[in-house]
């Protein structure tokens, strides 16, 4: 059984007037290192939670881009369920679902509408699936969204590894008829002041503008599934299992190396179950992600973060992204769903890489079929 005290800790947002701290899980693969062994039985914890909990409904998982999307995916694969994402990012020819996140650093959020539409001739009950749910006040709007398009389609249900909500926001949820399911409570008091009380005296290592860093070329993996579209979650789980012994064919791992492999942003699944397999071949490996979310770094030893490497992101070379407190490994695993070459995002996580030790990079791109 987890307790508050395995999973979290308190960091300071960056520039983020509404809400000053994040709540961050140690053990979930977003912004530190984890055991992939780990975070999936985390994840699987949660599944358990709602394993036989609505036998007679056809369910639809949504996870919450870009924190939750591992957890979600997981917790699907583990139920055999239907599945997608709320994705921040843009999609060709697709009409969409806006709803907002208020107190985030980047608010819109979007489903695809047409997959919603086709989910409702299938599925009775959307699931969200979040990694932590403080106020609810995201997931209300959302549900409130659905239910004026959607009439009587669906009932709706909340499962999050930790949960934040005060009686109140439980009893709007209990009025809204939100079933909420959780792993974990957590009592945000004080959560504020902690954050406030760290300096921001860590090391910061801006990558952007890193042009022409020797690399390997990119190895291209077809099969890919897109999670951010409705995915039979069976189906995502063996080609994300395809994709890991294709990768391992490609780069035997040998037992007891040191190894990093790092998902981008909203993709995280696929990468965690290549470290899986790596992991289970008796190589010590750590993964963790890119993330969109600007976190403050401080030189306190009991703070989470103690250095931010800026990046442009892989899917928009516009985009700010950053990545935390790289340590020193023999190999690292870079892998991506981005569909297009955006040089300066790969550039900049080269020299991100290329500052924290003289290992090996590879490259991975998974690609439609």
């Amino acid at each position: 059984m987890y307790r508050e005290s395995d999973l979290v800790c308190v960091a300071k947002r960056l520039n983020n007037k509404k809400r000053g701290y994040l709540v961050v899980n140690r053990l979930q693969g977003k912004h530190i290192p984890v055991r992939p062994a780990q975070a999936l039985e985390l994840f699987e914890s949660l599944a358990d939670v709602l394993q036989g909990e609505y036998g007679r409904d056809s369910l639809l998982l949504v996870g919450f881009a870009e924190t939750a999307t591992a957890i979600g995916a997981a917790v699907a694969a583990a139920l055999g369920c239907r599945y997608m994402q709320t994705t921040r990012e843009k999609l060709d020819d697709v009409d969409w679902l806006y709803f907002s996140e208020s107190h985030s650093h980047a608010t819109q959020q979007k489903l695809v509408r047409e997959d919603v539409e086709k989910a409702a001739e299938e599925c009775t009950r959307i699931v969200f699936v979040e990694d932590e749910v403080t106020t609810g006040n995201t997931i209300g709007k959302i549900v409130q969204i659905l239910k004026e398009r959607y009439p009587g389609k669906f009932q709706y249900s909340v499962a999050s590894v930790l949960n934040g909500m005060k009686e109140a926001d439980l009893k709007s949820f209990c009025d809204l008829g939100i079933s909420v399911h959780y792993l974990v409570k957590t009592d945000h008091e004080g959560f504020e002041k902690i954050a406030a009380g760290y300096p921001e005296d860590g090391k910061v290592v801006d990558c952007v503008g890193a042009a022409g860093m020797a690399r390997e070329p990119w190895e291209l993996v077809p099969g890919r599934v897109d999670a951010r579209r409705l995915v039979d979650s069976t189906r995502m789980r063996q080609q994300c299992e395809r994709l890991g012994k294709a990768v391992l064919e490609r780069y035997p791992v040998k037992a007891g190396e040191r190894i990093l492999v790092l998902g981008t942003e909203e993709f995280m699944y696929p990468p965690l179950c290549i470290a899986a397999w790596m992991e289970r071949k008796g190589a010590d490996v750590s993964f963790h992600a890119t993330t969109r979310s600007p976190i403050a770094v401080s030189a306190d030893e009991s703070y989470p973060f103690q250095c931010r490497y800026e990046l442009c992101s892989f899917y928009d070379g516009e985009r700010a992204t950053y990545l935390y407190d790289l340590d020193k490994y023999d190999q690292v695993y870079v892998v991506t769903d981005a569909w297009q070459e955006e040089e300066a995002g790969t550039d900049s996580l080269a020299y991100a890489l290329s500052q924290s030790g003289n290992f090996a990079v590879h490259w991975i791109r998974w690609e439609n079929e």
